[in-house]
């Protein structure tokens, strides 16, 4: 990683679970010099406006460029971000974005819950700043075909991971080193 004091702070933004100890995010969180990541809610934790005035706190503190790493609905969380605000951000890597029109796995939001908290309909102009959008071939969150689409209407470089499942402990990913060079690319 650049570690100069030009670099830039990496804001982790992770998904619903918030702060998950074996996930990629914190993992990677632990390795960089310059990071911080958004705090977990402790109410209102599906209501979309909660998640993005959190972003936007941490923001708020953090001086310099900011590269963005998003993973899941931290993905949305951003996109909705950054149709509201117009903070410089140098590039975010957006891991895993989940696809608002599919059909989840039981467990998870559905789609008429998701919409009465906010995150429907999903921002699908150019993001203000560069993008890396990493897509899974067998994610049971989002196809490829759905993530490329994404990627697209965001001006976004699409990275394809191959067979990663949700990128997340479930799928088998603690450690996911690649991050890292995808920052480095977006912090050049």
């Amino acid at each position: 990683m650049n570690n100069n004091k030009d670099s830039a702070t990496i804001l982790i933004v992770p998904g619903l679970r918030d702060h998950v100890a074996e996930h990629w995010q914190t993992l990677l969180a632990a390795r960089l010099p310059k990071v911080r990541t958004v705090a977990p809610l402790t109410e209102d934790k599906l209501r979309l406006d909660a998640r993005v005035e959190a972003i936007q706190r941490e923001l708020e503190s953090i001086e310099g460029p900011v590269i963005l790493v998003a993973h899941s609905a931290g993905v949305l969380m951003v996109v909705h971000w950054a149709a509201r605000y117009d903070r410089p951000i140098k590039g975010a890597l957006l891991a895993t974005p989940p696809d608002l029109d599919a059909t989840w796995p039981e467990g998870y939001p559905t789609p008429d819950s998701l919409r009465a908290n906010g995150w429907s309909p999903l921002p699908r102009q150019r993001l203000p700043f560069p993008s890396l959008v990493a897509a899974s071939d067998n994610d049971h969150l989002a196809s490829l075909d759905a993530v490329r689409g994404m990627a697209a209407d965001w001006g976004g470089a699409l990275v394809e991971l191959g067979e990663v499942g949700h990128l997340n402990p479930a799928s088998g990913y603690g450690d996911w080193p690649r991050a890292e060079a995808l920052i480095q690319i977006l912090d050049h």
